[in-house]
This record gives structure tokens, C-alpha cells and sequence, in this order.
């Protein structure tokens, strides 16, 4: 069984997620299902349908996050030491060409934000910098092309402060 990388704060996320899903939400949706029922024939019961469809994404997606909370595998960032990018880093870059800068956050894949920078560990451009250390040139393959980066800075990732 393949073990599924999280930050301390990433698999919380996800706890409460589920945990939101069993409770309230699933009871939502049973009641709502009560109700339709109640207004006769079903097979023209569009209350119906659509609270026996919204039952099914939730009993899905319970199935998924427990299947993903019993592979996860919390990586303890106080044991990284931050020489090379791995998991639970942040690394900066310059693209080569460019000369424009970014800041990225190396998290697993149900952690990933694009927003806030945090990207996944299967992503193009953390596959190119894992392992790599400051003042390495690294190509990332891109839909628009194949472009450079040199690594600028790695640090310690702190989800909390972003």
C-alpha cells in the first residue's frame, strides 16, 4: 500500500474534512432524502434524484478520504534539514531566461494550492528540484517548453504562515 505524504496540517485539513462529511453533511442529505420521498411518485421526483446523486458524491468522497487517511504518512519537518529540496521545503527560483522569481511549497498531492504556492510533490517542477541543493540549474518541462530554473533558496516549509 503506497503511503500518502502530509504535513501535520495538511492531514488535519483532511480529518475535518471527513469528519465534516459523516456528520453534517451526511445526515443533510438523508433528511433531504426523507423529505423528497414524501412527495409521492419518484420516478418524476426531481428533489429525489438530486438528493440520491448529492448521497453519492458524499459516500464517495468519505470513501476516498478514508482510504487517503489510512495510507497518510506525516512527514516530520524538524527532521529535514533543509540542504536539499525534499517534501515539507520551500524552494525559490529564478527562471534562467526570465529572470522572474518564485516561491514554491513542496507538499503532497492533497495539500496542493496553487494559490498559495504549494505544489505537488508529482508536479513538473518538484519532480525537477527534489534532491537538488542551492545554486542548481534544473529544466522543467512546461506546456509552453522546456524552461530553466536555478535554485535560489530552501527552507524549512511553515504552513502557517502561508
Amino acid at each position: 500500500m503506497e503511503k500518502i505524504p502530509f504535513t501535520p496540517q495538511g492531514l488535519d485539513v483532511i480529518k475535518e474534512e471527513l469528519a465534516h462529511l459523516k456528520g453534517t453533511e451526511r445526515q443533510a442529505v438523508i433528511n433531504a432524502i426523507a423529505v423528497a420521498r414524501e412527495h409521492g411518485d419518484l420516478s418524476e421526483n426531481a428533489e429525489y434524484h438530486a438528493a440520491r446523486e448529492k448521497q453519492s458524491f458524499i459516500e464517495g468522497r468519505i470513501s476516498e478520504l478514508e482510504d487517503v487517511t489510512s495510507r497518510a504518512e506525516v512527514i516530520d519537518a524538524d527532521k529535514l534539514n533543509g540542504e536539499k529540496v525534499t517534501f515539507g521545503t520551500s524552494v525559490g527560483v529564478v527562471d534562467e531566461e526570465t529572470d522572474e522569481e518564485a516561491l514554491y511549497h513542496i507538499v503532497g498531492p492533497y495539500e496542493t494550492d496553487i494559490s498559495k504556492r504549494m505544489i505537488s510533490t508529482s508536479s513538473p517542477i518538484a519532480r525537477a528540484v527534489i534532491g537538488k541543493s542551492v545554486g542548481d540549474s534544473v529544466e522543467v518541462q512546461t506546456p509552453g517548453g522546456v524552461r530553466s530554473y536555478e535554485i535560489l533558496s530552501i527552507a524549512l516549509f511553515d504552513i502557517t504562515k502561508v
